[in-house]
């Protein structure tokens, strides 16, 4: 059996796997597994202990759980309800009303929490009920809310985008400055539909006063004051070059405990609840990281890697074209594999190539998590569209359908880092950052 035909017999096996039902740890792990016996023989398994350790010493991946407990804190704290609370006094007056306090609540929560989950799922609980209160459309409650979830992955921390890094051996630092003016445009590209939606159809929902009083302006900028000093104190200090994104997570872990103490609920019980859930959560990607250096490891053995970007070159298509061909791969994974198994899976693979054309590792990071983002939000498995779907106990079609405008404002956001690259580029050009 070819090289070739053996990799396809792999990736059948893997989404075979993925249909039965099984994680994405295990369904890449057992084909890796099964790639290397068949490649190798039982021999080719002495190097699984050595993968084993490299895969998790790692400094950069420290980050992950700890910008999770920074995040989890906050949400055992509560203090998620007060920034909405602050926010619909700030931005509920613009045409939307309280949908516009989703993506501004979704956005800022972003900044901390590193995860479209734990951003959807945040902002969910408190906002949903009021929205079913005052008669705010359930599709556009539902898809707004799911698809700002989403900003949790492309405005720094991203989880996704230390993954990349990790893999690409590319500044996480720098991809997280890349991050920050497309997760900005994109908030406000959510922010100006449902403005033109609401006054197209005032039936969406009803119009909202915000603040009406300067003591009602100052207690909203109250409540969301802690979240400007956690987001100061952590991405701000990465950005001046005083800490890598490992020690702004730490930094910000000690933020969080001081903020949850000051202006939210915390005690023992949060602090352990808090950190329970970070062991789940945090179990479940570095068992995806360690199964993707696996994976990595199988074809990198093989060979695979080589005859691949030999391959794709020989065909000689146009930069133009090959971008057209990863649309299409990248939205068909999408709505079958979950964010952080597309990057194990295709980043191994396609970064030799994606060398070859010349393509910047800090651009295409930015790409890969809006193609990432869009999955988490397209049938059948899109993570948020669960998320939202089991907080608001509604049907789960409506969910679906309230996110295809936000599908589509994502598309145009792809075309313009496609046709201005500088959109994400300018900021971490020639930014001396620390790794």
């Amino acid at each position: 059996m070819t090289p070739g035909i053996e990799l396809v017999f792999i990736l059948v096996v893997f989404v075979a796997l993925l249909c039965l039902g099984m994680t994405i740890p295990f369904a890449i792990t057992v084909p890796s597994v099964l790639y290397l016996v068949m490649h190798a023989g039982l021999p080719g398994l002495k190097g699984l202990g050595l993968v084993t350790w490299g895969s998790m010493n790692s400094f950069t991946l420290t980050a992950i759980p700890l910008f999770i407990l920074m995040a989890e804190i906050l949400q055992e704290s509560q203090l998620s309800l007060r920034v909405y609370r602050g926010l619909s006094k700030l931005v509920a007056w613009m045409p939307g009303g309280l949908l516009q306090t989703n993506i501004a609540g979704c956005a800022i929560f972003s900044a901390i929490s590193g995860s479209s989950v734990v951003t959807a799922a945040s902002i969910g609980r408190v906002a949903l009920p009021e929205l079913a209160r005052r008669n705010y459309s359930p599709r556009l409650s539902a898809g707004s809310l799911a698809a700002g979830g989403t900003l949790g992955i492309l405005i720094p921390p991203s989880i996704a985008m230390i993954v990349y890094g990790t893999f690409t051996e590319t500044s996480v630092a720098k991809l997280f400055m890349a991050g920050v003016v497309p997760g900005l445009l994109l908030t406000a590209m959510f922010m100006a539909y449902i403005a033109v939606h609401a006054l197209l159809d005032p039936a969406i929902g009803p119009k909202e006063q915000g603040a009406r009083t300067v003591g009602e302006l100052l207690a909203a900028m109250v409540d969301v004051f802690p979240f400007a000093v956690l987001i100061g104190g952590t991405i701000g200090s990465i950005y001046t070059g005083l800490v890598t994104p490992t020690e702004a997570a730490a930094v910000g872990c000690m933020l969080a405990t001081i903020i949850a103490k000051i202006w939210g609920q915390s005690d023992f019980g949060v602090f352990t609840r808090a950190l329970k859930s970070t062991t789940r959560i945090c179990g479940n990607i570095l068992f995806i990281v360690y199964a993707a250096y696996l994976f990595s490891y199988a074809i990198s053995y093989a060979g695979v890697g080589e005859q691949i970007t030999e391959f794709l070159i020989g065909l000689k298509l146009s930069k133009m074209a090959f971008f057209v061909a990863l649309f299409v791969l990248y939205t068909v994974l999408g709505c079958l594999v979950e964010s952080l198994g597309m990057i194990v899976v295709t980043v191994p693979l396609l970064y030799p190539v994606l060398l070859k054309y010349g393509i910047d590792p800090i651009w295409f990071g930015v790409i890969l998590v809006v193609f990432i983002e869009m999955g988490q939000i397209s049938p059948p498995i899109g993570i948020n569209l669960f998320v939202i779907q089991g907080i608001w106990k509604g049907k789960l079609s409506d969910v679906v359908m309230g996110t295809i405008p936000f599908h589509l404002i994502m598309f145009v956001l792809l075309l313009l880092l496609v046709i201005f690259p500088d959109i994400a580029l300018w900021l971490p050009s020639g930014a001396k950052l620390p790794q």
